[in-house]
């Protein structure tokens, strides 16, 4: 076994491929009728968003390798060239498959129940009368069509817009011939029209695309001349941020500058009507430098995305999930002072679950306490409108001591992060934007308390953002606890964000970029030893992704040591399972349901004695050697055991888990004819609902 080599590119799937094929696993939910209707629909939309950042940040990277003339092989033995030609063919099935679903499947589904999208050749004539009224007066007037000739050179288009190229016939007043012009659609436009009943004869929820409307009356932007054809089109751009940090003076000036440029980066792929004629194609790939395979002619709004307003604007809850409420704690059910509940034990929260109203509570209590005297945190995606920096606004304007590490640089938030920071900084509180060269992805608040013995600290440390919607949505733990030893860690980590000087020696955190990485691999390798020794020896990991090549191939050898290694990973994982003499001991699952599972969780058998970690980092490149990023232990044994409890339940989903497949795939697992269905979300949300009085 020790001659076996694990640097074999074959050992090592794509992690372009494994996206696209996570893709295929949200797209299942959308044609699952066990699903109701519109979040049927909204399961599309993220697909078709997630696709989107696929493109603008995974493509746009092998599109630069490519360029520079990069050749060495990768994962599955590719080169990148290889690698754009696989993700080229699996895309376009699964958008091929996206259209597929919307039109034969969806569509239908959502007309039974009178959710109807009518097209221009459906019109009746009052809906036709309404709609050319609103062309008229809503439309028209913020509409700009460019004619392209010498003196009007193709338009500059931006990153995910709805435009349209228009065949036109005749002469202009200037005696032009022809030719073609390009419309592009404001993004304050919306991209689905509601049509009033009580004026249209309308349904309660009918409705008509803008670009359907455009199309209908694109004659009337081109006055005198004949529309030969009007066709939508939409392009992806690379939108990866690039600012050299060691070479700017002051970061959050840096990005707002280079913000605007991600609105026309490289352009990566262009979608197109798929009755767009093939010439017209082609010109338009040519205006964006892209080969044949870049296009995507689809059959339905160019953007898919912006279906996801129907699930809002339709007022159908048969059509959606029940709604639940989040249940407090027991320990927090009758508790006014949040600061007493946290010295009497620690607290583990687990959303959407149970409620992020106990970490709000915890930040406004810390704000209006006299005791308090600073309040420490980081903050990554909170949102635009946030009341936890609300709340920090409010305590630094009372006199506390609040220093808040905001991540600019969290990809697509870096608007909102630097809208907020400057709100923080005009409330007194100090601003930092972390270390050069590092993003600051550890979910981290520290409140500094005199009691009658001292300054006492309180912690929260979290696997997921500090953002009230997302807490309903993603699956995410969060631990508030005094613990001496984790309140001095944290601090400590406070100390290498804000200051200068050497890292300090941590008690029972792991931190990214110094001890996460090499004590993984050494609690990696433990376990092998234990089970060459007979001693009971077993990993759990949950996360996001699994991409790391050193940690995988720790995982590797643990297995051939005959480790039992179960991996919980929601979306990309390069560790290839099943390979005989590596990893038969090894199995990846993947659960999509309900909610997005976001919780990372690193759990070791250690002969008995079990040491469970929650985290914030994913087991890429990234986390651990880029970001800043921590690792607590869940000490509390009860606690403990209650993360092993949850992780069981999602070893034994049989509805909402894909197995990995040795080839790249996954398969979906359903219940045996004699077997209980078991959905680790809907038991957990039956559990904790008993577990609340």
């Amino acid at each position: 076994m020790d001659t076996l080599n694990l640097d074999r590119p074959d050992l090592y799937l794509s992690r372009e491929l494994s996206l696209v094929e996570f893709n295929h696993r949200v797209l299942a939910r959308a044609r699952d009728p066990a699903v109701p209707l519109l979040e049927r629909l909204r399961y599309l939309c993220i697909s078709s968003t997630n696709l989107d950042e696929l493109f603008e940040i995974r493509v746009a990277g092998l599109k630069q390798k490519v360029a520079m003339g990069s050749v060495q092989a990768g994962p599955e033995n590719m080169t990148p060239q290889e690698t754009l030609k696989a993700l080229s063919r699996r895309c376009h099935a699964l958008v091929d498959e996206q259209y597929r679903v919307l039109n034969e499947e969806l569509l239908p589904a959502l007309a039974r129940e009178r959710i109807r999208f009518i097209r221009r050749s459906e019109w009746s004539r009052a809906q036709e009368r309404w709609l050319r009224q609103f062309f008229l007066h809503e439309l028209l007037p913020v509409l700009s069509p460019m004619g392209l000739d010498p003196a009007h050179p193709f338009p500059r288009i931006l990153n995910k817009s709805l435009n349209f190229i228009v065949s036109l016939r005749g002469t202009d007043a200037f005696g032009r011939s022809g030719g073609m012009a390009v419309v592009q659609a404001p993004r304050a436009l919306p991209r689905l029209i509601r049509l009033p009943a009580e004026e249209t004869g309308s349904g309660p929820w009918d409705f008509v695309f803008l670009s359907s409307v455009i199309h209908a009356y694109s004659a009337d932007l081109f006055p005198g001349m004949e529309v030969a054809g009007c066709y939508q089109f939409r392009v992806t751009r690379n939108s990866d941020l690039f600012v050299d940090e060691e070479e700017v003076d002051d970061l959050l000036r840096a990005l707002e500058g280079e913000l605007p440029s991600r609105r026309y980066g490289d352009a990566v792929r262009l979608e197109v009507a798929d009755n767009c004629p093939a010439d017209i194609a082609a010109f338009l790939a040519q205006q964006f430098r892209l080969e044949p395979e870049d296009v995507y002619q689809v059959n339905g709004p160019v953007n898919l995305n912006r279906l996801q307003a129907i699930v809002d604007l339709v007022d159908r809850p048969d059509l959606k999930f029940p709604p639940f409420t989040p249940h407090l704690p027991t320990e927090l059910s009758h508790v006014g002072d949040i600061f007493e509940a946290i010295r009497a034990r620690d607290i583990l929260l687990h959303h959407p679950f149970e409620s992020f109203a106990p970490v709000v509570d915890f930040l406004r209590q810390a704000a209006q306490d006299r005791k308090v005297l600073a309040i420490k945190m980081t903050l990554y995606r909170t949102g635009p409108e946030s009341v936890i920096v609300d709340t920090l606004a409010a305590a630094a304007r009372a006199g506390k001591e609040v220093t808040v590490v905001v991540e600019l640089r969290a990809r697509f938030d870096e608007e909102a992060n630097i809208a907020l920071a400057n709100k923080l900084q005009e409330a007194g509180a100090h601003v930092m934007y972390g270390v050069v060269g590092y993003k600051t992805h550890a979910k981290m608040a520290l409140v500094v308390r005199r009691e009658a013995d001292g300054l006492r600290h309180y912690v929260h440390l979290g696997t997921g953002n500090y953002h009230a919607r997302t807490a309903r949505l993603y699956t995410d733990y969060g631990l508030l606890t005094c613990d001496p030893a984790l309140g001095e860690d944290v601090h400590n980590v406070f100390l290498e964000l804000t200051s200068l000087g050497r890292v300090k020696r941590l008690n029972k955190v792991l931190q990214s970029p110094f001890t996460l990485h090499g004590t993984l691999l050494e609690k990696i390798g433990r376990e092998a030893d234990h089970a060459r020794a007979g001693r009971p020896a077993r990993i759990i990991v949950k996360v996001n992704a699994l991409v790391e090549k050193e940690s995988i191939q720790a995982l590797y050898r643990a297995a051939q040591a005959g480790v039992h290694i179960d991996l919980i990973v929601r979306g990309a994982c390069a560790l290839r399972p099943g390979v005989p003499g590596v990893s038969e001991n090894i199995t990846v699952r993947s659960v999509v349901g309900r909610f997005l599972e976001h919780t990372r969780v690193y759990c070791f058998e250690n002969g008995g004695e079990p040491e469970v970690y929650a985290a914030s980092a994913d087991w890429m490149e990234r986390n651990f050697f880029r970001r800043v990023e921590v690792a607590f232990p869940i000490g509390d044994p009860a606690l403990r055991r209650r993360v092993l409890d949850d992780l069981a339940l999602y070893l034994a989903d049989n509805t909402q888990a894909w197995i990995l497949q040795a080839d790249g795939s996954y398969r979906r697992l359903q219940p045996a004819p004699d077997e209980a269905p078991v959905s680790a979300q809907q038991a957990l949300l039956e559990r904790l609902t008993r577990r609340t009085p």
